[in-house]
């Protein structure tokens, strides 16, 4: 459940960790587009503490039956066929939390979420942390982890990505990468001033804030 403590924002521990770290990079009062909008628990922290005009998409029915009930404006939407509706710069943030590797194609996704926001936020689980590595060398199998939870034959997702491979992406797309943040395995920022080799080895998901 979202808390308001004076201007400081907490989710329940028990929730997934890169949402605070989404919240705290959108300013109050932003128009935002939150694609992937799961159960709605990050609109309803952005409007709750941010006071943000929130809207979202999410692809399943029940995840948006379980937004409309929290009283947030979310529709019905496949993000590889329908964020060609939304205009140019048509929101300050548009958010795409651990959904990309979920996509049939990440690179026309990130593409659109570029072009519809002034500024896009992704973040997406690193397959390069060593526990995957290092399942994939001694057991040869595909992990299952905390934030890769599902078995290869019934995962949703379907593009999985390092950081390094991101980074690689957004060079190609000739989006400027504005702030970054790994996480490691107990939800803890690993420093700035680390080179993307570490963070790709120990960073186990990450939070993106883009532009171009």
């Amino acid at each position: 459940m979202c808390q308001t403590k004076g201007t400081i924002m907490s989710v329940n521990h028990a929730q997934r960790v890169d949402l605070e770290v989404v919240a705290d990079l959108i300013p109050p009062q932003s128009r935002v587009l939150d694609v992937g909008s799961g159960d709605g628990l990050l609109l309803e922290l952005l409007q709750a503490t941010k006071q943000v005009d929130g809207r979202g998409m999410e692809l399943s029915q029940r995840g948006v039956n379980e937004c409309v009930a929290r009283g947030l404006s979310v529709i019905q939407g496949d993000a590889d066929k329908d964020l060609k509706f939304y205009p140019d710069k048509g929101f300050d943030f548009v958010v795409l939390s651990q959904t990309l590797q979920a996509t049939r194609n990440p690179k026309l996704v990130l593409d659109e979420l570029l072009r519809i926001g002034k500024h896009a936020i992704v973040s997406f689980p690193n397959f390069g942390h060593w526990r995957v590595r290092l399942s994939l060398f001694l057991e040869g199998r595909m992990p299952v982890t905390k934030d890769l939870p599902y078995s290869w034959y019934d995962t949703p997702n379907i593009h999985f990505c390092t950081i390094r491979d991101f980074v690689n992406l957004c060079e190609e797309l000739g989006a400027t990468v504005e702030k970054a943040t790994a996480l490691d395995a107990n939800g803890q920022k690993i420093g700035l001033s680390m080179p993307w080799w570490f963070w790709n080895f120990f960073g186990q998901q990450a939070v993106f804030l883009l532009k171009r």
